[in-house]
């Protein structure tokens, strides 16, 4: 079997410019970021992956946990990851390291795809859906003129999009504001989700649901900090909309406690932040116990995305058969991002609301070395 030879961290930024920043309630952004992952074998097969967070500190976490990983079989990794947090446990799990944990464990996914010459869908139990349904996350808070929210939305109407996402968490008085607009630019079929990125209190979250709740809300995206677990708990059965978390938590421990309180509607494990595949596929298991759907988030680049899809496309629809009144939705991200668009030789396109699952062996993408070059800053 495949053995680890090497495991390096390659850090990519997309700089817009100040004039193009756009984001959240919580704060502006000019800067995209991810770091791969490059995992080699003896056998000469190659797996990539990706971490969430600022490369410097992936790379940091990556130079902990790199030799723990030398020398051993690809198929040991959920042992290595185990015994890396039970010998370093006042460490605890909310880290980089967890991050940097994901990004391997996708890229070793990817070297066993290849290895045995079958898609990742088929190492997380077989596929469901070729065309993954995905909403657009756009509708972001942003400097420019252009990028104003009317604008931003007009653009993604006509596109085949079944929901749309956009950005609130400035108060009640602007969210309700900001529903409306979109709910006029959207038209009335199109489902409309909010996002406020933790930005409230549980006291703020409600006014700001009674404020918009008659404008058909999907779901209402992390009111609360992500480990407020006694807001969730308070806030949950208070709210006339779902409530979507999980974005920000880390490893399946966390979306346990979140079971244990019955704090959201819809989970967001982000493989790229909880651990990678292996844990997502206990995340989904404590999903399918607790009957609580999932809708994978994503807001990096394009080997999350590919790795997101596999997971996604093999989801089973539990509790439902042949007809499912919500496909699992998988976040697709519209805002200005080279790191998404340009570092694999075939970007991943959507078309009429759906992204094709990669058929390849492993993540079924391949990386343009010169886009990696022209973004990399390590």
């Amino acid at each position: 079997m495949p053995a680890i030879t090497d495991i390096t961290a390659i850090g990519l930024e997309h700089h817009l410019g100040e004039t193009r920043a756009y984001g959240m309630a919580r704060g502006l952004t000019s800067v995209r970021n991810a770091t791969l992952i490059i995992l080699e074998t003896d056998g000469g097969i190659t797996g990539i992956g990706e971490a969430w967070g600022p490369c410097a500190m992936v790379t940091a976490a990556l130079d902990v946990l790199r030799p723990y990983f030398l020398n051993r079989d690809i198929y040991d990794h959920n042992q290595i990851a185990t015994y890396f947090y039970s010998q370093r446990y006042h460490l605890g799990r909310q880290n980089t390291l967890t991050s940097c944990l994901g990004g391997i464990d996708i890229a070793i996914h990817d070297v066993i795809g290849k290895h045995t010459n079958v898609p990742m869908y088929k190492l997380l139990g077989g596929l469901n859906e070729r065309r993954v349904p995905v909403y657009a996350s756009d509708g972001y808070f942003a400097v420019h003129p252009k990028h104003k929210l009317v604008d931003q939305l007009k653009a993604l109407r006509d596109q085949g999009f079944n929901g749309v996402k956009i950005k609130i968490g400035r108060g009640p008085e602007n969210d309700e504001e900001r529903v409306a607009t979109a709910r006029r630019a959207l038209g009335p079929k199109i489902k409309l989700m909010v996002d406020v990125n933790g930005n409230y209190t549980t006291d703020i979250a409600l006014l700001s649901i009674r404020r918009i709740a008659s404008y058909d809300i999907h779901f209402y995206e992390e009111p609360l900090p992500p480990t407020d677990y006694n807001g969730y708990a308070v806030l949950r059965p208070r709210s006339s909309i779902a409530i979507a978390t999980g974005e920000a938590l880390y490893t399946a421990h966390e979306f346990k406690r979140l079971m244990d309180i019955n704090g959201a509607d819809i989970w967001q494990p982000d493989l790229t932040l909880c651990g990678g595949l292996s844990v997502a596929r206990e995340i989904s298991t404590l999903a399918k116990l607790a009957h609580t759907r999932l809708s994978p988030h994503v807001w990096g680049g394009a080997v999350g995305l590919a790795a997101a899809l596999h997971f996604t496309s093999a989801q089973s629809p539990w509790p439902h058969t042949d007809n499912v009144p919500y496909p699992v939705q998988l976040e697709y991200d519209q805002g200005e991002n080279a790191l998404r668009d340009e570092i694999i030789k075939t970007p991943i396109r959507c078309i009429d609301g759906h992204l094709t699952v990669p058929s390849g062996p492993g993540l079924g993408i391949e990386l343009d070395w010169d886009a990696i070059e022209k973004y990399r800053v390590n």
